[in-house]
């Protein structure tokens, strides 16, 4: 990065004094969090929003050693601890390390690992670097997802992501969660495994952090597969919402056809969730389980009205093939939960359209996506010109407040009316 101070010499062509160009520390995978974040912290400090970021991640392989400790099964972590011996290759994953090319071979370094340097002591240093991120954006609550593990559902071996996943979520809610009550989870379900999945539910169904339950949406199980019905009414029973997060695999045949990973990338996001999300409304499971909310993260939104308008479409001509449905396809989406990111902005009047189309007032929850390439600030939902003052407190807070059951400080608790008239609520105790 380069930045122009003035040069004291030789005057330019007009007489004026020409700029000295001075270059600027790079950023590296050592950059202290709170260095690349600074001017979110800036604009963090000039606000007073309630924010809720519903999707960060966690990098699950820099803490592998912790968390194939936490493996049931002794031949699998005697085998996961072979890879080590053999090299720093996290055993038993089926990431693909030669196509991760979301740093750009190199010119986006947080995303390839972050390695800053982090105090020792008590506070696990993974603790530490969500609590800069949450800290320098001026977050209330973050919500933690794996990594690697994102494309954990297409492992050849069904048992490796029960055995895995199950590790993982011990290590957050034994090691990450307890820290910082501000950190919670939608815990890992092992989806190939629909049993496997259900007694996940059960264990950590009464864990304040743990406020819900996610499936990563890279896999290829029909989720109105009636081995499911239990899992699904089990969740309900919790009052927690089941989350599709989705994610990318070049190894999909479908995607193999893409000869960029920009392309690959482009599509592969938002076509697991297309899927999944069509199977759910056309199989009727909104009218099985009409309490168990539902939540879509990190696909952006400028599918889901494409989506409403191609099944309500089919549906008015062919309504005898989903029976179980009593409105039209659009109308459950609507009362389906969004997250922001990546949040489409290039046309500005086709997001407003999109945020009219799924009542992003009441169901749309912001996303960070941090610390990975296509991260989101706040500002992504702040600087957008339709959106009046109360919508931007629901969508950056209030609505994930009232999902996941999350207090608000009371500092925090205004309105559009209160925000703009200064007045203030003394902070709780």
């Amino acid at each position: 990065m380069l930045k122009k101070t003035p040069r004291h010499g030789k005057n330019g062509r007009n007489g004026h004094k020409a700029p000295r160009v001075s270059e600027l520390p790079k950023i590296t995978i050592q950059t202290d969090t709170r260095e690349i974040l600074a001017h979110a912290a800036k604009e963090a400090r000039a606000e007073d929003y309630f924010i809720v970021d519903v999707d960060a991640h966690v990098t699950e392989t820099a803490f592998w050693s912790e968390v194939v400790d936490r493996m049931d099964s002794d031949v699998y972590r005697q085998m996961a601890r072979a890879f080590k011996d053999r090299g720093p290759a996290p055993g038993l994953l089926n990431a693909t390390p030669g196509f991760l090319h979301q740093d750009v071979f190199g010119r986006i370094p947080h995303q390839q690992r972050l390695a800053e340097a982090v105090p020792g002591g008590r506070t696990h240093a993974q603790v530490t670097l969500v609590q800069r991120a949450m800290d320098s954006m001026g977050i209330d609550y973050m919500v933690v997802f794996p990594t690697p593990m994102l494309v954990l559902g297409m492992h050849p071996q069904v048992e490796m992501e029960v055995v895995i996943g199950n590790a993982f979520n011990k290590w957050l809610a034994e090691e990450i969660l307890p820290q910082d009550q501000r950190i919670k989870a939608m815990l890992y379900l092992p989806f190939n495994h629909p049993e496997e999945s259900l007694k996940a539910v059960e264990r950590y169904a009464d864990n304040p952090s743990v406020i819900g339950y996610s499936v990563t949406s890279t896999r290829f199980r029909a989720v109105n597969h009636d081995s499911y019905m239990p899992l699904y009414s089990a969740i309900q029973a919790t009052g927690k919402p089941l989350a599709f997060h989705s994610g990318f695999h070049w190894g999909d045949q479908s995607m193999q056809q893409c000869n960029r990973f920009i392309s690959m990338h482009s599509i592969s996001f938002v076509y697991y969730n297309i899927i999944h999300l069509t199977n759910w409304i056309i199989n009727g499971l909104p009218e099985r389980f009409p309490k168990l909310k539902v939540l879509w993260i990190e696909s952006g939104l400028a599918w889901v009205p494409f989506l409403m308008q191609r099944l309500d479409s089919e549906y008015m001509m062919r309504s005898s093939e989903a029976p179980l449905l009593k409105r039209r396809p659009s109308e459950y989406i609507q009362d389906m939960y969004f997250t922001s990111q990546p949040l489409e902005r290039s046309n500005i009047d086709l997001t407003e359209a999109t945020f009219k189309a799924i009542k992003a007032e009441t169901q749309l929850l912001f996303a960070s996506d941090w610390p990975h390439w296509d991260f989101d600030l706040p500002n992504s939902i702040t600087t957008l010109p339709f959106l009046d003052e109360q919508a931007k407190r629901n969508i950056l807070g209030f609505n994930a407040a009232k999902l996941f059951k999350l207090e608000v400080p009371k500092h925090k608790r205004l309105t559009a009316k209160t925000a703009k008239t200064n007045v203030r609520v003394p902070v709780t105790a």
